[in-house]
């Protein structure tokens, strides 16, 4: 039998030599890869730490011990370790158990994440509650070199230093977020881990120095001048200069060092952080070679590396491709990413203009700032992000963009249900929080063919312009995209009877597919594209309204302060005597799950549109 199959985790963990950690460390990435090849998952990030998580069970006692895993995407294996491995048949899907770490789905989740930067924030909080309420236990933080550049996490390093409360951080270093790191900090890293080993020097010198009494003196001497020497040699003095004791680089694949070294770090008074040297993918070769592709990947093959389901053309993929043709006949077009060139489809044109491509690594408000100067001094900055990272960002959109009306253009990926990757990721408040602000605009192609179109009159607008789109490509593949762009103007993609369905984005596609459904009832409703978000069209409702028309908005959004709402206020100032229904999502936060099952769930799936319709003919 398998050591997986026979240990009690987390009991038994520390009982294991160093031939059983081996072992262990074996058929936990045999398992991870066959599991995630049937379910989909983040593979390579997890693939990375498992010695370093079972070191951190050799040290630690997670009955008492609280750890924070930043983004939590690598906590596949703490899942394993404990007693959720029964839960990986039914990874990120409806009713089944979470990618990420949950609240409520262990006692050994201390803190739930999503999203990068936040673990020494959170781990800080929960270390001072524990100091003052006068409580003893070790409070970890897992954070990857990607996540360092997050500015969040700089801030809390700064806090930590000054009030120097006891904390371990653990610094997983494998070059690494999604894509290849990038910037100062990840050149910083780069020089730890090549630098001359400061405290290999210093006892080398030391060693001979107290061997005589002359010796001695001299040792005692220089002493005074040590911390300017260690700002000579030692990178890692911008932590210790922070107030935070640096240890480090430590291979983070050996258990008996990492394991030693944590031991180390639970009796350091005050903040410490643990640099450790970590391989993204490790052990599974196609994940070693293309750690950017199997980062996060849907079912696949595992001799081939092939995904099951051969990918369509794609939101991300269209976009990519307008945005190069577009900036071959301007130049000044630039695209700006916050470490995702190949998820948000800029790829292509990071190669094919490398000095107009700006990847400023996981900082997102900074992306915002940034494109928000390059705008007031004449280019045309384009942001592709996606929904639910741009939502980190929100205050800098209001305040660096959209107050001073500058020309910059968000090109929000993602937008809607995403999925498998649950309620930190679905972009279903993007309409909400952006629909608030004055200045801007919000447009959504209803296919892919109208990308384009759209990406063009926003880079010409000169103003504040969100374009949302869905992750995945069209689901129909007969609509006619617009020939031209009209400011607040909307399409009659079908003309009915009685009962008006207005959309916007990817319900377009939906709303099309109830159409079919409903002529075989005899109905026609009219279905309108609603292009234009922010600003509604206020003479096509005000046509409705003359008409008679009952009306049913449909959105990929929640309903609080989306496009529903604005047409619902529009209308009651004209006085609109008609019924209005509005589908999309409550006021809660959606799982994860495959996306048309959450469609059907949550009652957006062509189905319960139709059914919805009906009602308001009767």
């Amino acid at each position: 039998m398998k050591l997986l199959d026979s240990l009690n985790f987390p009991e038994d963990l520390k009982k294991l030599d160093k031939r059983e950690n081996i072992i262990l460390s074996q058929e936990l990435r045999e398992f991870l890869i066959n599991s995630v090849s049937q379910t989909g998952g983040h593979l390579g990030s997890n693939l990375g730490v498992v010695e370093l998580t079972l070191s951190l069970f050799q040290a630690f006692d997670f009955d008492k011990d609280k750890i924070v895993w930043d983004v939590g995407h690598q906590s596949y294996v703490y899942k394993i370790l404990t007693g959720r491995k029964d839960g990986f048949k039914k990874l990120r899907q409806l009713n089944g158990m979470s990618g990420f770490p949950k609240l409520n789905e262990s006692t050994y989740d201390y803190f739930g994440t999503g999203h990068s930067s936040t673990s020494i924030s959170a781990a800080l909080g929960i270390a001072r509650a524990r100091d003052l309420n006068k409580e003893d236990y070790k409070v970890i933080a897992v954070i990857g070199d990607g996540a360092l550049t997050g500015g969040m996490a700089l801030e809390a390093l700064n806090d930590v230093g000054f009030r120097k409360t006891n904390l371990i951080v653990i610094l997983n270093d494998n070059q690494m977020s999604i894509s290849t790191n990038v910037g100062g900090l990840s050149r910083y890293l780069n020089k730890l881990r090549i630098a001359p080993r400061y405290n290999r020097l210093k006892t080398e010198i030391n060693a001979s120095l107290e061997q005589s009494g002359i010796g001695k003196n001299i040792a005692g001497k220089i002493s005074k001048v040590k911390d300017s020497i260690k700002q000579l040699v030692v990178p890692s003095m911008f932590f210790e200069n922070i107030g935070v004791k640096y240890i480090g680089p430590i291979d983070g694949h050996d258990i008996d060092a990492m394991t030693e070294v944590l031991k180390m770090a639970k009796e350091v008074e005050g903040p410490v952080i643990i640099h450790t040297l970590t391989q993204k993918g490790k052990g599974y070769a196609l994940a070693e070679k293309s750690s950017t592709k199997y980062h996060s990947v849907g079912p696949f093959n595992l001799e081939s590396g092939e995904l099951n389901v051969s990918p369509k053309n794609s939101y991300s993929k269209a976009f990519g491709e307008a945005l190069i043709k577009l900036s071959e006949k301007d130049e000044k077009i630039v695209a700006i990413t916050a470490a995702m060139p190949e998820g948000t489809g800029l790829k292509c044109f990071a190669e094919r203009f490398k000095e107009r491509f700006f990847d400023v690594g996981i900082a997102e408000q900074h992306a915002v700032t940034l494109a928000a100067g390059m705008a007031s001094n004449g280019l045309k900055p384009v942001f592709a992000v996606y929904s639910t990272f741009l939502q980190r960002a929100f205050d800098q959109v209001i305040h660096d963009v959209c107050i001073q009306n500058l020309p910059v253009v968000f090109a929000i990926d993602r937008a809607g249900i995403v999925g498998d990757d649950g309620e930190t990721h679905q972009g279903i408040n993007d309409i909400s929080y952006l629909s608030m602000i004055p200045n801007i605009h919000i447009v959504a192609p209803k296919c892919l063919e109208e990308v384009e179109i759209i990406l063009e009159w926003a880079l010409n607008k000169n103003a504040p312009v969100a374009i949302r789109y869905p992750r995945g490509g069209n689901v129909i593949d007969s609509l006619v995209p617009i020939k031209k762009v009209e400011e607040g103007k909307w399409e009659e993609i079908n003309s009915g009877v009685k009962v008006c369905i207005i959309a916007t984005g990817k319900m377009v596609q939906n709303a099309m597919m109830a159409k079919d459904i409903l002529y075989e009832k005899g109905l026609n409703p009219s279905i309108v594209n609603a292009t234009f978000i922010k600003p509604i069209d206020k003479n096509f409702l005000q046509n409705l309204k003359d008409k008679g028309y009952n009306i049913l908005t449909i959105e990929d959004n929640v309903l609080h302060g989306g496009l529903g709402s604005s047409i619902k206020d529009c209308l009651i100032k004209m006085d609109y005597k008609g019924t209005i229904r509005s589908l999309g999502y409550d006021d809660e936060f959606i799982p994860q799950g495959n996306v048309d099952a959450l469609y059907k769930a949550y009652k957006l799936d062509c189905e319960s549109i139709s059914k919805a319709v009906i009602e308001l003919y009767s």
